[in-house]
């Protein structure tokens, strides 16, 4: 799971619990999502890497930053 990416379809914030879409077993679930940054907002339709895991459902997430081409 950790590594992985996805969107949000709820958002993520200071005191909420927000909701990310992840593709899992060749389709897509949802997992509840925090930012790993306690004071991060992260709007729906974002993309977001998870970078941590607590099962069996809720993801620590950061915005997506694709890799710079040289």
């Amino acid at each position: 799971m950790i590594g992985t990416r996805g969107r949000v379809t709820g958002r993520i914030g200071p005191g909420l619990v927000g909701e990310v879409m992840i593709a899992v077993r060749g389709g897509a679930e949802a997992f509840y999502a925090h930012p790993i940054e306690p004071q991060e907002t992260i709007e729906p339709g974002v993309q977001v890497l998870v970078v941590d895991f607590d099962p069996p459902r809720t993801v620590y997430v950061e915005r997506w930053r694709p890799l710079l081409a040289p």
